[in-house]
């Protein structure tokens, strides 16, 4: 591209700089790999080089999130952001199929095992793993340079969240949700169909049913991951015409299904109408009780912790295991599991009260 000129020198104010170059085709190694998807009409060679250039990000690697990420490796997606704030269980096992026995073993954090097992499907693929909680502070850095953000969460505070910040920056997202053995998911395309405050003005209050109380069928969380990331294909490559604009709920086991219009805002929806983003601004963002187990997470002491010295101070305490990432303490039939960033998840109790008491004690205030 021709430069501005230093002093004297003639300037053709006509010259017109170079075109882009084209994206490089695809090598016969790509090629190769995925040429069951190529051949299929929706994507083709030019939709899977639009795969390849594609940065998705995947809040949550539980069940759904990593069914979603073991399909979007696979299917040539070039970066992944992990975004996770647990460790992996052997209660996990049971449905989140990128994690084994070792893992929960070791309580390595979610995003990390994932990641070590996506450089095993598809080394191709750019993953990015953060153990970390999803928060306004946080998000930005975070999703950033995502293309696209795939909801894998738990609970509704984050989702609403990610709501926010996608209609704020007009970035897609998936909404996606498994429990029992009912699925229910939407794409949210900010300005152009209903976004989650349309459809639910308000997060569910009072008792929520968890895979706790519920229970979850494994092949659930599978459909639900599935049909997210068949929808995101279709966005990804191009195929916009195709995306699902309704709100789809589908119970698998007693066979019903249901669909909700979701093609256009709502008229007078606080989101994406009036541009108001409460949940982004951090307005009652609660301490949060987490699926799957007697549980809170402490996110109040956000400083960096050596590890290393508090495994030595709590040791004649009670049990603890640890590992670069996270460590794990149990006393009293109380398991406090602390990460390097200051956060903590404390099982054995719901009081946050308790929790935050049980933190100041062995980790400090």
């Amino acid at each position: 591209m021709a430069q501005a000129p230093h002093s004297g020198t003639f300037f053709d104010a006509t010259f017109a700089p170079e075109p882009p170059v084209p994206e490089p085709s695809l090598s016969p190694a790509d090629n190769a790999r995925y040429s069951r998807q190529i051949l299929f009409s929706g994507i083709g060679e030019q939709g899977q080089q639009r795969l390849r250039r594609a940065h998705v990000a995947i809040i949550g690697c539980g069940a759904t999130g990593a069914a979603s990420a073991s399909l979007l490796a696979r299917a040539g997606i070039g970066t992944l952001t992990l975004v996770d704030r647990d460790f992996v269980e052997e209660s996990n096992l049971q449905r989140q199929v990128l994690f084994d026995e070792a893992d929960a073993r070791d309580a390595l954090p979610k995003a990390e095992a994932a990641r070590r097992k996506l450089a095993g499907i598809n080394a191709q693929v750019k993953v990015l793993a953060h153990v970390a909680d999803l928060t306004p502070a946080n998000i930005a850095e975070l999703l950033a340079s995502a293309d696209l953000i795939l909801d894998a969460t738990d609970n509704f505070e984050t989702r609403y969240l990610l709501n926010d910040y996608a209609v704020s920056t007009n970035k897609p997202w998936m909404y996606a949700a498994a429990l029992g053995a009912y699925t229910a998911g939407m794409t949210v395309m900010p300005g152009e169909t209903a976004c989650l405050a349309c459809i639910f003005p308000e997060p569910p209050t009072g008792a929520v049913e968890t895979c706790e109380t519920a229970g979850i069928l494994n092949s659930v969380a599978n459909i639900a991951a599935a049909i997210q990331v068949t929808e995101a294909l279709k966005l990804l490559a191009g195929a916009t015409g195709q995306l699902r604009r309704t709100l789809l709920a589908w119970d698998v086991w007693n066979n019903r299904r249901s669909e909700i219009a979701a093609a256009t805002p709502r008229a007078d929806c606080e989101v994406c109408v009036q541009h108001r983003f409460r949940h982004l601004a951090g307005e009652g963002r609660p301490h949060i009780t987490l699926c799957g187990r007697n549980s809170v997470q402490i996110h109040e002491h956000a400083r960096p912790l050596d590890l290393a010295a508090l495994e030595r101070r709590l040791a004649p305490l009670g049990e603890v295991r640890a590992n670069s990432m996270m460590l794990r303490f149990t006393t009293n039939g109380l398991t406090l599991g602390v990460f390097a960033d200051g956060r903590a998840i404390i099982q054995g109790t719901t009081d946050p009260a308790i929790a935050r008491s049980l933190y100041a004690r062995y980790v400090g205030s």
